[in-house]
């Protein structure tokens, strides 16, 4: 990129190296700004006769399109691209969605010394209209081998963010108790709704158990048959491990256990099932308050039909300790 300060006469095209402010300490054109014949008078007309412009040289890419590139080729999903000032472009979601992001690649691009990227966290719900990410450019030009270079990462790497739908994402909840169920359900309900509520979820299945292994299978057999999006287990009790109740139930059931403990306060003694395609939770102490818990960091990627494994539960411990 050259610099050099010239005629505004003959500035059109050029790329502003400052902001123009007014003698009154209004901005008139800022920084970056592609100077366009509409412009130059109007530059003429605040009295300027010389501006200091950039222009590209040989092998170098104009920022707004290099960022553009980048965001094209980073993302997937639910999401728009929208060009900002100043060598920006904003990764906007289109529709309620989950960010799913591939953090040791987003690292390896961001090592570039020619544009950074900024995400949402990894698994964060986001509402229609909500920026999702933004990619930054070093000002004015990247140096066209280095965002080659990039571009061949993504290519060959894949999708840094994913930007997932939620859709019809209807959820039921199993309430259990050791002596009464439905004590669970006075005591859990309104936490319940005001979560799910968070996450545009539908709470469509409710059942109530008391805590017996033969009763909780047989109530998460009648929801397993509604084709619920996740199962929620809410219960008064605090399981030792899978050989309690709650997990001896999904054995019987025939689930899969995914994943016992999580490295997430709170929320530590989250149990994750999948009985085909449908996971189940049961989160002990997280239906109390509706403040943030395991279940705010799971159910988002669950609603949003990705099936969250037992390695990626085990690394949320870097952030894990909510409040």
């Amino acid at each position: 990129m050259r610099a050099l300060t010239m005629d505004v006469r003959e500035s059109a095209g050029r790329i502003l190296c400052c902001t123009i402010f007014k003698p009154t300490g209004r901005k008139l054109l800022a920084k970056g700004h592609v100077l366009s014949e509409e412009d130059i008078r109007l530059l003429q007309t605040e009295g300027m006769q010389q501006v200091w412009v950039t222009e590209l040289e040989d092998g170098e890419v104009g920022e707004d399109d290099a960022v553009i590139a980048v965001a094209q080729a980073m993302c997937c999903g639910s999401v728009e691209i929208r060009l900002a000032a100043g060598g920006r472009a904003n990764l906007i979601a289109s529709e309620n969605c989950c960010t799913l992001v591939d953090d040791e690649l987003l690292k390896q691009i961001n090592c570039t010394a020619s544009l950074v990227i900024a995400t949402l966290p990894n698994y964060r719900f986001a509402h229609a209209g909500e920026r999702l990410a933004t990619v930054k450019s070093a000002p004015f030009a990247v140096a066209k081998p280095q965002l080659e270079a990039i571009l061949s990462i993504l290519s060959e790497r894949g999708e840094i963010l994913q930007a997932r739908p939620v859709r019809k994402a209807d959820v039921a909840v199993l309430y259990t108790d050791p002596v009464d169920g439905e004590r669970a359900r006075t005591l859990f309900e309104g936490v319940v709704h005001t979560r799910l509520d968070r996450f545009g979820a539908n709470l469509r299945f409710t059942l109530s158990a008391i805590e017996e292994e033969e009763q909780v299978t047989k109530k998460l057999t009648h929801l397993l048959r509604m084709k619920p999006a996740s199962i929620l287990v809410a219960s008064t009790t605090a399981p030792a491990g899978p050989e309690d109740v709650i997990g001896r139930a999904l054995t019987r059931l025939g689930a899969h256990l995914e994943r016992f403990l999580a490295p997430v306060e709170p929320g530590n003694l989250m149990m994750l099932a999948y009985k085909d395609e449908v996971p189940i939770i049961s989160a002990p102490c997280c239906f109390r308050s509706p403040k943030p818990n395991v279940l705010d960091v799971v159910l988002p990627p669950m609603l949003a039909q990705y099936r969250i494994s037992g390695w990626e539960i085990a690394c949320l411990g870097h952030g894990g300790l909510l409040n």
